[in-house]
């Protein structure tokens, strides 16, 4: 039922790609799409290496953090500490991206620091609270199998937070995906060097199709990681 139900899911995530794709020919003409190729294929390689590099190091320092965070010993603290990672949330992304290019620079590492800077908190937070929200028999099982806290956390702990743990994942990504555009406005290469002079000039179509292309980018990863998500999910976790 479940696996029906997931597939229902994804088949409907397809069909808006396809239906968001075939609403931008329809919209653009095959004439006007024929001669921004070359411009949407550069930039949507730049868009996701931002989002990539970006990704990977919210990763890298958010996984950890709410893994640290859920420990007995640190959860009086966790909340306090989260605001530690809201720091990208709590000012407006263009005030973000001003603040990383004063202290980095102009370029893709400004971008990159502030893209990192936004995703941190969905992928702390979710950690956080699926590790925390486990139920105390789960845990108190694995103990009773003998378990070391490691192995407890590796076998039992993450495999059942995974599917909450992707969710913040998914929101992060959807953010990033989402602030990428902003990055043209301190010389980062992205969907946005289509979208602000689409703005500026009243270009209609730089702007759809950078608009469109990245709602595609956004779409293709959230279903990308919602697949990765349904596979290393242990069955009957849900």
């Amino acid at each position: 039922m479940q696996k029906s139900a997931w597939f229902k899911r994804m088949a409907l995530g397809f069909a808006a790609v396809a239906a968001v794709a075939v609403a931008l020919v329809w919209a653009v003409g095959p004439d006007q799409l024929a001669q921004y190729r070359e411009d949407l294929i550069y930039l949507g390689h730049r868009h996701l290496y931002l989002v990539g590099v970006s990704m990977a190091l919210a990763l890298i320092v958010g996984v950890p953090s709410g893994i640290l965070l859920s420990r007995p010993f640190a959860r009086r603290w966790a909340e306090t500490g989260m605001q530690l990672f809201n720091i990208g949330n709590t000012l407006p992304p263009l005030a973000v991206l001003a603040l990383a290019m004063v202290v980095v620079g102009i370029g893709d590492k400004p971008a990159i620091v502030a893209l990192f800077l936004a995703s941190l908190l969905p992928i702390v937070r979710n950690t956080y609270a699926g590790l925390a929200g486990l139920q105390p028999a789960l845990l108190e099982a694995a103990n009773a199998l003998g378990m070391t806290p490691r192995q407890r956390l590796w076998r039992v702990e993450i495999p059942n937070a995974l599917p909450v743990m992707l969710s913040g994942v998914r929101i992060a990504l959807a953010i990033n995906v989402g602030t990428a555009p902003l990055a043209f406005l301190i010389g980062a290469s992205s969907y946005g060097e289509l979208i602000f002079p689409g703005i500026y000039l009243n270009n209609h179509t730089a702007l759809l199709l950078g608009a469109a292309a990245t709602a595609l980018i956004a779409l293709l990863l959230d279903l990308t990681v919602a697949g990765v998500g349904k596979l290393v999910t242990p069955r009957g976790v849900a």
